[in-house]
């Protein structure tokens, strides 16, 4: 019988398929040229990339009226109706519950028509130095190299527990 690790690696490789195929078919009514495809893939690389060097990350992608939606049913679960918003609600307390910076690892980038699909871990350690670990899809749309719409995929059990867990230190 698999493990459930690997049954949840299925699962979240079987759906980030299918939303790539989901996105392919709206995105071939958009007719993005092949070359800004690949710059949009390679914009968010680039994001990414500099996420795990701890030199930036996709948020600085974002446009102050991007639209950021996490999926599900956990605590931080809606549709926030900009940056600021999203930055303000759920990023900064986020980060303000963990002692380090939280590093990804891509496992895969998938591009096609203005969206790319982001597939990644990211792994850290909260303020009371437990670890805190998880797997992540974000379907990012792009118009003009900036990021307009995002809907995020995550474990939400792990990310609640972290949330009610961890108390943010607030600023002084």
């Amino acid at each position: 019988m698999p493990r459930l690790s690997t049954l949840i690696t299925r699962g979240i490789i079987g759906f980030v398929s299918g939303a790539g195929l989901l996105f392919a078919a709206n995105s071939a009514k958009a007719r993005v040229p092949a070359k800004q495809v690949e710059l949009n893939r390679a914009l968010v690389a680039k994001a990414f990339d500099a996420w795990r060097d701890g030199t930036g990350s996709p948020y600085d992608l974002l446009a102050e009226d991007a639209k950021w939606t996490i999926t599900g049913n956990s605590v931080a679960a809606k549709t926030y109706p900009s940056k600021e918003a999203f930055l303000a609600e759920v990023i900064r307390p986020f980060n303000a519950r963990m002692s380090g910076r939280l590093v990804p690892s891509v496992r895969q980038l998938y591009a096609e028509g203005d969206s790319v699909i982001a597939f990644f871990d990211a792994r850290g350690t909260a303020r009371d130095g437990q670890p805190y670990a998880n797997t992540y899809a974000w379907i990012l749309r792009l118009k003009d190299g900036r990021i307009v719409e995002a809907h995020a995929f995550f474990d939400s059990i792990v990310f609640d527990a972290f949330w009610h867990r961890v108390s943010p230190v607030t600023a002084k």
